[in-house]
């Protein structure tokens, strides 16, 4: 792809109850928006007619019956169905919930066919989408059955990059999910995200530590002195530059994570608490490690203020700039890894 031409932002249009069709037109009511990107929602006419009717919006959209029909310059809809369906604000459906899957296997599927370039996802409820074809807890799951690769939950921000050694996984659970295995693949997906996605030649990681104070030497649990510390200390004989494992109560109020381009907690809570204290409305959730290119708002479905016009579209506008930032690293970084002389001679 030449970089003037527009990158193609498949968008799936998430859980209809909530947020996510408010803040997908909210991101592209300004024109300005088109410049570097064609969007293509994937929903329906009569679907998204209802919410730019019902929140008051002067954007156009553009009714499409298949991506590869796409027009530049437009904010393009792919019909997925056509009935009406009945919306109703802030309240959990299961039917609701199926609109949210087809939108997001069509999508995905374009993404598969290269029709879009990157998908940016608006936020679902994981728990009005489980069925017997759909079982996964969430998109990162479904993705990475999906497509090819090994997928990290990746929370990223200016200043601020999150991956995960185990995503969602009860907590009861997470120290024994944890093995040198896992802790080898996560650390060469981060690694390669840092280099491929964001064009950090050699990039410095933390791990936050399994248990309070690292364990404290056995009296708080033994996982990190036994696997752990001993598995980094390998990769980082092997030439990686990671550190750890940092006692995760005080690594970011000390600010010690500025020290880093990327840190990867233990498990869940751990990263995405300190990541939304900090950037919260500022971040973006990357499916890092598979061979395209996916994003989505740092945020859920946000029931409470659905239908209500109140909602901030700035994580959403992130996860779409982003996703083209990401796309045009991954094409630069092919580009010269194909041709090393191209970069000396630049």
């Amino acid at each position: 792809m030449k970089k003037d031409e527009k990158i193609i932002v498949g968008i799936s249009i998430g859980d209809l109850n909530g947020i996510g069709a408010e803040i997908v037109i909210k991101a592209y009511e300004d024109p300005r928006s088109l410049e570097l990107n064609t969007p293509v929602i994937f929903a329906s006419a009569k679907t998204m007619q209802f919410f730019k009717n019902h929140f008051n919006s002067k954007i156009n959209f553009f009714n499409i019956d298949s991506p590869e029909k796409v027009i530049h310059g437009k904010v393009n809809v792919v019909e997925v169905w056509n009935e009406p369906v009945k919306i109703e604000f802030g309240i959990e459906n299961k039917k609701i919930g199926e609109y949210a899957i087809k939108s997001l296997e069509a999508a995905t599927n374009a993404l598969k066919e290269g029709t879009i370039d990157v998908l940016v996802t608006a936020p679902i409820n994981k728990h009005n989408i489980q069925s017997e074809k759909f079982n996964f807890p969430g998109h990162t799951d479904y993705l990475a059955k999906a497509l090819n690769g090994k997928s990290l939950m990746f929370m990223v921000s200016d200043e601020l990059r999150v991956g995960l050694l185990t995503d969602h996984v009860p907590l009861k659970d997470a120290s024994d999910a944890i093995t040198v295995e896992l802790i080898k693949e996560k650390i060469t997906t981060v690694t390669n995200s840092l280099t491929q996605d964001f064009g950090i030649r050699k990039p410095k990681i933390a791990v936050l530590a399994i248990n309070p104070h690292a364990g404290d030497n056995g009296v708080i649990g033994n996982e990190d002195d036994t696997i752990l510390k001993p598995t980094l200390t390998k990769i980082k004989s092997e030439g990686t530059l990671v550190y750890g494992p940092y006692s995760a109560d005080s690594f970011f109020g000390s600010n010690t994570y500025k020290n880093f381009d990327a840190i990867i907690a233990s498990y869940h809570d751990q990263g995405l608490i300190p990541f939304k204290t900090i950037a919260f409305g500022k971040g973006v959730n990357y499916t890092a490690g598979l061979d395209k290119v996916r994003t989505s708002p740092d945020h859920g479905t946000a029931y409470e203020i659905a239908g209500k016009g109140v909602a901030d579209e700035g994580s959403m506008k992130q996860a779409i700039f982003m996703a083209i930032d990401i796309f045009r690293h991954r094409e630069d970084y092919n580009f010269y890894s194909k041709n090393p002389l191209k970069k000396a001679s630049r």
